[in-house]
């Protein structure tokens, strides 16, 4: 895990007057697990839209794959999208698509590949994401909160991405659903070699999943590192974060 895939300079973001992000700083390497955390309001969200390039800070740099996306042409964009898959928080499934028309979509847009080929692919992405093979032809209304979860996820691996981008994937779910999802993040890693991107409040997933994270607050990042590294920072919002009531710091010790 050497080689860096995402960097983060000196991000500044700001919304007429409310400033979310005044001197960014992280690092993401090749093949981890990498959690965004933090309070609501700390601009996990927006950092990770500025990441895939919904949105662009007013200063500083961001660098995927080694490039600046402050300026990157359209073309290299486009290139560069294909590299990386995102799920969104609440799936951002098409409600008029099945969900093999949903995984597929991006297939059937950028590629070439005939249509039976194209078929094969998304039942195995499907298959790939724990959905049963019945789960093809429903709807997305027709789909539980994990199933949808599941299928935005099969449409995220779609084009095979080196990069995973992952918007609160746990939220809405019940704790063994939770779990099962962490786990299925994790074996798909293994599997496909992904370096994945986890914004989070979830704590289970950032005791059981991440590798490294930063906790955002103040409008910068506050603390960085494995869970030793962060969970030993003296400041107030990390001894929050992991020191509280639903803290584990406290089960972990026996107190």
């Amino acid at each position: 895990m050497s080689d860096t895939i995402i960097t983060v300079s000196d991000v500044v973001t700001q919304f007429g007057k409310n400033r979310v992000h005044d001197g960014i700083n992280l690092t993401v390497h090749q093949g981890e697990i990498y959690g965004l955390l933090g309070g609501s309001g700390s601009g996990k969200s927006t950092l990770l839209k500025e990441m895939i390039m919904l949105l662009r800070p007013q200063s500083g740099e961001i660098k995927v794959f080694g490039q600046d996306l402050s300026r990157i042409s359209q073309d290299r964009a486009a290139v560069l999208r294909h590299r990386w898959g995102v799920l969104f928080q609440e799936g951002a499934l098409y409600s008029s698509l099945t969900v093999e028309e949903n995984v597929g979509i991006k297939l059937r847009e950028y590629t070439d590949l005939p249509p039976k080929l194209i078929r094969d692919i998304v039942r195995m992405k499907i298959n790939m994401v724990g959905l049963p093979e019945e789960a093809a032809v429903l709807y997305p209304s027709e789909l539980s909160g994990g199933m949808v979860k599941r299928a935005a996820l099969a449409r995220a691996l779609a084009m095979d991405p080196e990069l995973l981008f992952l918007d609160e994937p746990t939220s809405g779910l019940d704790p063994v659903g939770a779990e099962a999802f962490d786990n299925l993040i994790l074996e798909l890693r293994g599997i496909l070699g992904l370096t994945v991107v986890m914004v989070t409040h979830d704590l289970d997933s950032i005791w059981t999943v991440v590798d490294r994270f930063s906790v955002l607050g103040e409008k910068r990042v506050i603390a960085e590192g494995t869970l030793k590294e962060v969970i030993e920072n003296p400041h107030p919002i990390v001894r929050q974060f992991f020191g509280g009531a639903r803290g584990r710091i406290r089960s972990r010790d026996g107190k």
